[in-house]
């Protein structure tokens, strides 16, 4: 019987290269959609331009089970809190793609009412030109997007973000610290108060049974 271990049974690589391998192939869009670009990211799901050939055809409509946030369309003043507040809902890691004129620059709405641009509300990866915009254009930005997301280093990112823990943990520390010095010494001068009293009804008492 060969032996085992003569078999090429393992391979070597990077923690960076196998997790932005994974983000890369399994995107999945909540489409935001609001205008006609919602209606041209609909036809990216059909057969001609098969969205699952990229591994983002499990398109979600909560953001507690999607990465990518697809606005497509106008996103006006009254709408843009309710757009921040989905993106804070996203988990982290996530990306935001901007599809058409208006969500990039507003466009031909030159009004008191349209935002120009949500990347004045949120944070954008992607911009996608056209109005509308054509799904060839939603694939270039998702191949953009992948391109982008193999360049992250995972490693990195937790390193930044234990820091910002420890940043955090040691504020934490010093307000609690100051907290309970600062109540340490209420507590210690309420006590003297108190014996300083308990002190003047003795001194009282035994001036009236002198007398």
């Amino acid at each position: 019987m060969k032996n085992e271990a003569d078999k090429p049974n393992f391979i070597t690589s990077s923690l960076d290269f196998l997790v932005n391998w994974g983000r890369t192939n399994s995107l999945w869009p909540f489409p935001y959609g609001t205008a006609c670009c919602a209606i041209e990211f609909m036809s990216t799901e059909v057969g001609r331009y098969d969205l699952s050939r990229i591994g983002s055809e499990y398109v979600r409509f909560t953001p507690r089970q999607s990465d990518v946030l697809l606005v497509s369309g106008t996103i006006t003043y009254k709408q843009a809190p309710i757009l921040q507040r989905m993106y804070e809902q996203m988990a982290e890691p996530k990306w935001v793609i901007a599809m058409g004129a208006c969500a990039s620059s507003g466009g031909f709405y030159d009004c008191y009412c349209t935002v120009p641009g949500i990347d004045h509300i949120i944070p954008v990866d992607v911009y996608i030109g056209g109005c509308p915009s054509r799904p060839e254009a939603f694939f270039d930005a998702m191949f953009d997007l992948q391109n982008k997301i193999k360049d992250e280093s995972f490693m990195k990112q937790r390193a930044e973000r234990v820091k910002d823990q420890l940043e955090m943990i040691k504020v934490k520390t010093a307000e609690c610290k100051a907290e309970a010095k600062a109540m340490a010494a209420e507590k210690v001068a309420a006590a003297k108060d108190f014996l300083v009293e308990k002190e003047q009804k003795l001194i009282k008492k035994a001036q009236f049974w002198k007398e």
